[in-house]
C-alpha cells in the first residue's frame, strides 16, 4: 500500500471491502479470504506467496 501511495481506505475501497476490514488484515486480527487475495494478485500483480512471505 506505502509503495502504491494508498489509504487503506482507497485500498479497501479498490477491492470493495471496508477500511476496518484492511485494518484487522493488517493488525494480524484477520486474514484475507480467497476471493480477497485472488483480488490483490490480480489488481496489484502481487503474488499470493509474497502475501504470505514465501520467497
Amino acid at each position: 500500500m506505502s509503495e502504491r501511495g494508498l489509504t487503506q481506505q482507497k485500498f479497501a475501497d479498490i477491492l470493495g471491502v471496508n477500511q476496518t476490514t484492511v485494518s484487522q488484515w493488517l493488525l494480524g486480527r484477520k486474514k484475507p479470504g480467497y476471493d480477497s487475495i485472488f483480488q490483490i494478485y490480480q489488481k496489484f500483480d502481487v503474488p499470493p506467496n509474497c502475501l504470505f512471505g514465501i520467497e
